[in-house]
């Protein structure tokens, strides 16, 4: 489990196998998420055999989306970023509310010309 955890934090945050290691060193949060302390800390070639083990049996992409649907059942999103800026947080799927109508409290604009939703919360 603990390098599962090690695994989606690389894929969120981008990290390659060497920041990775480094970055559990340096980030209590990371270390925390990861049930990790500093004597134990995995190294970047422990890091990659584990990656290419998921990719190896194709697992890699199949568990990011089980995450990704479980946070979206519970109204979540998670956006990569780095370790200062991602953020998850409360997003409607839609500007609709449950009865297939607009949500009053939704609102559309257009950003870079493309339609986005806001809530002005």
């Amino acid at each position: 489990m603990v390098l599962l955890r090690v695994h989606l934090m690389q894929n969120w945050f981008g990290y390659s196998d060497p920041a990775m290691e480094e970055a559990l060193y340096e980030t209590t949060i990371l270390r925390q998420f990861s049930g990790l302390h500093l004597d134990r800390i995995p190294d970047e070639t422990t890091i990659l055999n584990f990656r290419r083990l998921l990719e190896k049996h194709e697992l890699a992409g199949g568990i990011l989306q089980v995450i990704n649907g479980y946070l979206g059942d519970r109204g979540l999103m998670l956006r990569q970023g780095t370790v200062v800026d991602a953020t998850i947080i409360h997003a409607p799927s839609s500007t609709k509310n449950k009865d297939g109508k607009r949500d009053p409290e939704m609102h559309q604009t257009k950003m870079y010309g493309q339609p986005t939703s806001r809530n002005p919360a």
